[in-house]
């Protein structure tokens, strides 16, 4: 298990559970952070034993969003040319993004769990995520607009799809806080939770139940649901038909046939 500064990731049977880990600092995310997302959704990507994720924060928090030490030294790279700093603000932001697409495009489902501030970079990241769930007090914000910029990291692109586009504008142009109940009425997150303990708790039980389910059927759903999430039904209906014409070959669909009729459960293998 590989060990970092800013992340406590553990495995317990086939679920990983990674928490933001720098509780002193709001969970605020600094360079490291960034750049151990990704090593951290690597290893789960190449680890088979590993069939669901779960995304906490440790302490009071989830996030308070981008560590604003962070902004400052990018700002500090910044010389006399406008072409130059431009070239260098855009790789900067890419390098970002490349941190949050590894959430989306994970071959497993990573599931946040949610309560305190959710700030900023934090609604990017919780948007990259397949589902969501919080505590009724936790605190949303798209933060951005009241820092004179527009979110740059996944939200503004991947927030219609979950949210409804005028919802998310509003939230984008406004800046305005909302709560767990109106994260969950809008949709952003599946359900609520009366506290911490209860919100891991019934997470870690809904990660259970999808780490039970044929590996090989998860992965494939997951992927046709981004596939289609981005591009046209004829498209998404294609790519199932190739998809499954090698994946109902595979031994999960007998194994779950099997189970089905017996009224058991079925041992996949990872």
């Amino acid at each position: 298990m590989p060990e970092y500064q800013t992340l406590l990731v553990e495995q317990t049977g086939n679920i990983a559970h990674i928490q933001i880990n720098r509780p002193d600092k709001v969970n605020a995310m600094n360079k490291a952070f960034w750049e151990e997302i990704i090593q951290a959704f690597d290893w789960v990507d190449r680890t088979d034993s590993v069939r669901v994720v779960v995304v906490s924060g440790a302490g009071k928090h989830f996030s308070a969003g981008i560590d604003l030490q962070l902004l400052a030294q990018a700002s500090s790279e910044m010389g006399k040319d406008i072409g130059r700093n431009a070239e260098i603000i855009r790789r900067n932001v890419l390098r970002l993004q490349t941190s949050f697409n590894v959430i989306d495009t994970c071959r497993k489902p990573v599931i946040a769990a949610i309560h305190g501030y959710c700030i900023g970079g934090a609604i990017d990241l919780i948007s990259a995520c397949d589902m969501r769930y919080s505590t009724p007090d936790a605190h949303f914000s798209i933060k951005e607009i009241d820092m004179g910029m527009a979110a740059d990291v996944g939200t503004l692109q991947r927030l219609p799809h979950l949210i409804g586009d005028g919802m998310m504008r509003e939230l984008a142009y406004t800046g305005r806080a909302f709560d767990g109940d109106e994260a969950a009425r809008m949709g952003l997150v599946n359900r609520t939770f009366a506290d911490h303990a209860e919100l891991l708790s019934g997470v870690m039980a809904v990660a259970g139940e999808i780490a039970s389910k044929s590996p090989l059927a998860i992965r494939g759903t997951k992927e046709m649901i981004r596939y289609s999430r981005d591009h046209s039904v004829e498209d998404g209906l294609n790519y199932i038909a190739t998809w499954n014409a090698a994946m109902l070959q595979s031994e999960d669909l007998k194994l779950a046939m099997m189970a089905h009729m017996a009224k058991k459960t079925a041992d996949f293998a990872d």
